[in-house]
């Protein structure tokens, strides 16, 4: 049986793993598997990004309250804002509703395939955020720009590859300084991970509501919060460097096991 502590554990990584450039999906898949853990379903999976936008809406939620309102306060730069990130969101919400499910199955089916992802996209975060400038602001991002970034979003249907680390690394491989490629990554993140939610919120009423369910949604919520909190303080004065390493680290750990364990 899928135990409680159990819940609360990967409600956690979910939370922090959405938002730091990581890949919550990759770990997502590992845990289970490298501890024998049984599947907790897809209503739990849908419950734990329920929990991330909970964290998203209540770290966010003045931004999209005046981006709201300048439809009609006429506040040009939030309303360019919005039809930016209105923009970013298509591609992702295209692609991901054509290849989502065939995309993720290879990639739960072929753990070296995450292993791959994880350091081929570290090493490029790391390459990214090292050599490009850091002269841009959100305020500079131009109808281009939002889709260029948005296209990156939709790579994250590969668990392994990462929707903040596409986004983040896209933003800074344009010039985009480091505070705000993580608000622009986070603030486009919202509609997506809201719309999946509607789309497959269904699968919760179906399964109903029990207690595994329950504590992994609070625990991406609170943990989710910390991540984003912490990530958008950690690189007003830092880097991505030890994002990146992190993930070279753990693609050297999952490739291990998938040769040790052929």
């Amino acid at each position: 049986m899928f135990s409680t502590l159990r819940a609360i554990v990967l409600g956690a990584v979910q939370g922090l793993t959405e938002f730091l450039p990581v890949s919550s999906s990759a770990h997502l898949v590992l845990i289970p598997w490298i501890f024998g853990w049984q599947d907790p379903g897809l209503a739990f999976d849908v419950a734990l990004h329920l929990g991330t936008l909970v964290a998203l809406i209540v770290y966010y939620w003045r931004e999209w309250l005046s981006m709201a309102a300048s439809v009609v306060n006429g506040d040009a730069p939030r309303r360019r804002l919005l039809t930016l990130l209105i923009i970013a969101s298509i591609p992702g919400a295209i692609i991901g509703l054509a290849l989502e499910k065939s995309a993720e199955t290879l990639f739960r089916e072929h753990k070296l395939w995450i292993g791959i992802a994880m350091g081929v996209l570290g090493v490029i975060l790391w390459f990214v955020d090292k050599y490009r400038p850091k002269s841009r602001t959100i305020g500079d991002l131009s109808l281009l720009d939002a889709v260029a970034i948005g296209l990156s979003q939709a790579l994250a249907i590969f668990p392994g590859v990462s929707r903040s680390g596409a986004t983040i690394t896209m933003a800074r491989l344009m010039g985009i300084e480091r505070q705000d490629a993580a608000n622009f990554s986070f603030l486009m993140a919202t509609p997506i991970i809201a719309g999946a939610g509607l789309v497959e919120g269904r699968k919760i009423l179906h399964a109903g509501m029990t207690a595994q369910v329950e504590w992994g949604f609070i625990a991406a919520a609170v943990f989710g919060l910390i991540a984003i909190v912490g990530l958008v303080r950690f690189v007003k004065t830092g880097t991505y460097l030890p994002f990146a390493w992190y993930r070279v680290a753990i693609a050297a750990v999952v490739i291990a096991l998938v040769v040790t364990r052929a």
